[in-house]
């Protein structure tokens, strides 16, 4: 990559690359599990259970990563993270029952830590008003999932089931070359000399306001990731779809979703983080309720004859209001992250380390609540039910804290004007 090219566009676009890399790696299962299901005979509990093991390590190591990226470098905590991959993804062939699959998918799941360590590392090279714009183009990608949805099929056409972890392996190793070779790292005259105090950066930890964006954040990234490693058994379940056209459907709401975040960057500098994510939860509490609906046959009993009326979501209108759900997914988790960046610039890493926690446990959490309520409910369908209840939380929770900022506001003005005597 030229020398010519400022470090700071040559920071965000290796940044973005082994992003991606990484996130491939970390949706691995939801390629690999359609298989692994009839391989296991697993139910749908245990099935959430096996896409939910690569994440919740993922999540639990994002805020101590976080706090690392505070005081040493995140050019070299990235490399160091690609090349611990490594191994356990050559030994993903040797795996052969649900223990050592879960046990191999929670040892892989350190590359979902890869977030926590590039934003931390991107944000350093761009001014405030940028960062909206920049975090977003950092976190299209998400798109890497793509990469396993397009990937992981051919390889197992062409070399065959046992080297999708190699392959995979391969794919890390040379990131972590590129990215060691051609990533600047940031000048000593802009990083801090002392490290500051810990409790500097846990401080803000014990703050609503941070569970508050994290809890948006379960949402808006939990459910996309959650949906992402859902989405292609629920085509062949629900629609009996053949797997190829499972995947592709899945990777049009992947790459959809992902790229809408570089836009929604764009959106939340111009127009205020706060608005847009007030915009995306409306617009997906619409879409998740036509989704939840269930297919319903209904029996009206007329004069001379009974009428049968039978409702279901055709194929193309769930794709449809899922893209909907994607695209707004996408703009929303741009916009948390330019909140956190608003109200923290200095605890990036912290902050977001909890923030991006919080986020990646609903890819976790999710994905084992929706085999329950589908084995509890018995019908496709309850995830999305879930999915409502949890945004209806997030909305309620956020109008509660801008109708008490608004008053805060309000009354600190009524001070500032005499109406109000301060004690």
């Amino acid at each position: 990559m030229s020398s010519q090219i400022p470090h700071s566009t040559r920071a965000l676009v290796l940044a973005t690359l082994a992003f991606a890399v990484n996130f491939s790696v970390w949706t691995l299962y939801s390629v690999m599990g359609i298989e692994l299901n009839t391989q296991l005979s697993l139910s749908a509990t245990e099935f959430g259970l096996l896409l939910s093991a690569p994440i919740l390590s993922g999540a639990l190591f994002r805020l101590p990563i976080g706090l690392l990226c505070e005081r040493y470098s995140c050019k070299r905590l990235l490399i160091l993270q690609m090349l611990l991959l490594i191994p356990p993804l050559m030994l993903l062939p040797q795996a052969s029952t649900y223990a050592e699959y879960l046990i191999l998918g929670f040892v892989i799941g350190i590359s979902g830590i890869s977030f926590t360590i590039g934003i931390r590392y991107v944000t350093d090279w761009f001014h405030a008003n940028e960062q909206g714009m920049a975090m977003g183009v950092f976190g299209a990608g998400n798109a890497g999932a793509a990469l396993s949805l397009i990937s992981v099929p051919m390889i197992i056409e062409h070399w065959g089931w046992q080297n999708i972890g190699p392959s995979y392996a391969v794919a890390v190793g040379l990131t972590a070359a590129l990215f060691s070779l051609l990533a600047p790292e940031l000048p000593l005259s802009r990083r801090i000399k002392e490290p500051l105090p810990l409790e500097f950066y846990l401080a803000p930890l014990r703050h609503a306001k941070v569970w508050r964006f994290g809890l948006y954040y379960y949402f808006v990234f939990g459910s996309f990731l959650a949906l992402l490693l859902w989405l292609p058994q629920y085509y062949v379940q629900a629609y009996a779809l053949p797997f190829n056209q499972a995947m592709a459907l899945t990777l049009l709401f992947v790459i959809s979703s992902s790229m809408a975040r570089a836009a929604g960057g764009w959106f939340a500098d111009r127009f205020g983080a706060r608005t847009v994510n007030w915009s995306v939860f409306w617009i997906c509490l619409v879409c998740l309720f036509f989704l939840s609906y269930p297919p319903t046959t209904m029996t009206i009993h007329g004069v001379d004859k009974e009428v049968n009326i039978y409702i279901e979501l055709s194929v193309w209108v769930f794709t449809t209001l899922l893209l909907i759900i994607g695209l707004a997914q996408g703009f929303g988790r741009a916009s948390v992250y330019k909140l956190i960046n608003d109200y923290y610039p200095e605890q990036m890493g912290s902050v977001g380390g909890m923030v991006a926690m919080l986020g990646a446990l609903g890819g976790c959490t999710l994905p084992i609540l929706f085999g329950i309520s589908v084995d509890l409910i018995g019908v496709y369908s309850a995830c999305f039910m879930l999915l409502y209840g949890v945004l209806a939380i997030c909305m309620l929770l956020m109008h509660l804290a801008i109708k008490k900022e608004r008053y805060r506001e309000r009354l600190s003005e009524a001070i500032a004007n005499n109406f109000l005597e301060q004690d």
